[in-house]
């Protein structure tokens, strides 16, 4: 099990509950928990059926240099980029979104 945050911005409120099932909600839209992989790529299919016009980034601890890695989901100005081997996070200019890679 590992360390999971999922924070995410104008979702519908059925997938804030649905998120509230497995997660704890720390603040407004802010869930965190300690999930299994399997439990979290299952909250993830749950995120991509019921984004709906929000986005949402999910961040979990894994063994990379970083000690992290993360996913996002829907239109957002911060898309993440990989750079020798780092997770980084670059932005469009503030008239752009980019659905993520």
């Amino acid at each position: 099990m590992s360390m999971l945050m999922v924070v995410t911005e104008n979702v519908p409120p059925r997938l804030r509950g649905r998120l509230a099932v497995w997660l704890l909600e720390v603040r407004a839209g802010v869930y965190v928990g300690d999930v299994t992989r399997r439990v979290r790529e299952m909250i993830w299919q749950q995120c991509e059926k019921m984004i709906e016009d929000g986005n949402i980034v999910m961040a979990w601890v894994t063994n990379t240099e970083s000690g992290f890695d993360f996913q996002t989901l829907g239109n957002n100005r911060r898309i993440p980029v990989d750079f020798d081997g780092l997770r980084l996070v670059s932005f469009l200019p503030p008239d752009k979104k980019a659905d993520p890679i």
